[in-house]
């Protein structure tokens, strides 16, 4: 009988270091898929963000940071998810900047192709 727990003891301490071993690396993998995930769309709005911001710089359109362009880069998109048509959004682009209607349309069209292309076309 002695023998039998000690066999059974051992049985449920492999088993158990098994459980805790295969948890652990569940949890690695779950970590690291993680990281992939949250690394990928990153990597992905790193380069939006640099193609976007090389496009209005091919065009000499300047902002006080790369971030305040995105930003209003973004608006744009708000105005025309609200239902506002791109040369509406160009025209306040053009009134509350210093740029022409050219570089306005411009803006308007490198924003929605890089950030809103569910409005190209429109």
């Amino acid at each position: 009988m002695r023998g039998h727990r000690a066999a059974t003891n051992l049985v449920v301490a492999c088993n158990d270091r098994h459980v805790r071993s295969l948890a652990a690396e569940l949890a690695l993998l779950v970590v690291l898929l993680g990281l992939v995930g949250v690394a990928a769309p990153s990597a992905h709005a790193d380069a939006v963000d640099n193609n976007f911001l090389n496009a209005l710089g091919s065009r000499g359109i300047t902002f006080a940071s790369p971030q305040s362009a995105i930003v209003a880069a973004h608006e744009v998109c708000d105005e025309l998810d609200a239902g506002r048509a791109a040369s509406e959004v160009a025209n306040d682009v053009m009134q509350q900047s210093s740029l022409d209607g050219y570089h306005a349309g411009f803006f308007v069209g490198v924003s929605i192709a890089a950030f809103c292309p569910r409005h190209s076309g429109a």
